[in-house]
């Protein structure tokens, strides 16, 4: 996450998070920090996984006191192993106190979600097949989330509903069917937008193809049922299987030769990343 994009897109965020915890004051650190003093303090990793959201951590502790220096050993991506040292944190000790865990919880959650979808994501090495993420994101928490999956290897899916035209069943019972979906979106939706269809058995493949869906998406088939899709559809449209997609079975799909595997786990189940702040002390 560039500089420009983190002071955009990222700072607001991060201050929000930062106001949720920190109301008026710190009062236990002001207790037992009253007074200006200098620390080092250490980013130590508690297991092995992908790092991702250093420049968010280290966003946190500069939003508090920009004179905040953090000496990063690793980058957004790498693999990273218990007992790691990933970064120094130095400044205001009151800063490091007060910050430690809005940065924290940022980084656990991001490498969290890049460390799951470099799991998934090696699992689709050698295919054609690309692995995206989906909008079930924690609110307010996307453009973080999102990038992470970038950082563990996947792709992002729309970032949200104006990003993209995706017809799912229920768009699709507003509009009386398949058929008038698609008409609807391609009358409404500027030219350059693909047109995504969400079916449900093969009788909605044959109708989204010959509406002239760009993107059909076979939800909760079976893959005996997304090989015949994919038959069906002939090249006609790029194909996304997706529908409680997740490590344990996401082998199933690969052979399928589908464009595209969604999963929804990537950042709605992926558990955190364990690191920790360590060995304060003064300087």
């Amino acid at each position: 996450m560039n500089s420009i994009s983190m002071k955009l897109n990222a700072d607001k965020l991060i201050m929000q998070a930062l106001e949720e915890d920190i109301t008026s004051e710190d009062i236990t650190t002001n207790a037992v920090m009253p007074h200006a003093q200098t620390g080092e303090v250490q980013l130590i990793c508690k297991q092995d996984g992908v790092i991702a959201g250093l420049d968010v951590f280290k966003r946190v502790f500069e939003l508090l006191d920009e004179k905040t220096e953090v000496t990063m050993n690793f980058k957004d991506g790498d693999a990273v192993k218990k007992g790691d040292l990933l970064a120094v944190v130095r400044g205001d000790i009151r800063v490091l106190l007060s910050g430690e865990r809005t940065a924290l919880n940022y980084l656990q959650r991001m490498s969290g979600i890049a460390t799951y979808t470099r799991s998934i994501a090696d699992l689709l090495k050698g295919s054609k097949t690309k692995l995206l993420d989906t909008r079930k994101t924690t609110p307010n928490n996307r453009i973080f989330e999102k990038y992470a999956v970038k950082v563990g290897g996947g792709y992002n899916h729309r970032y949200n509903l104006s990003d993209g035209v995706l017809l799912k069943d229920n768009h699709i019972g507003a509009a009386g069917g398949v058929k008038e979906a698609v008409c609807m979106a391609k009358e409404y939706a500027p030219f350059v937008r693909k047109i995504e269809v969400e079916v449900e058995n093969l009788d909605m493949v044959k109708e989204a193809v010959e509406a002239g869906a760009d993107i059909i998406m076979l939800d909760n088939m079976t893959p005996d049922m997304m090989i015949e899709a994919v038959k069906i559809i002939d090249g006609r449209a790029e194909t996304e299987c997706s529908g409680n997609v997740t490590l344990e079975n996401v082998a199933r799909l690969v052979d399928i030769g589908v464009d595209y595997i969604s999963s929804g786990a990537l950042t709605h189940s992926a558990p955190i990343l364990d690191v920790s702040l360590k060995n304060l002390h003064a300087i």
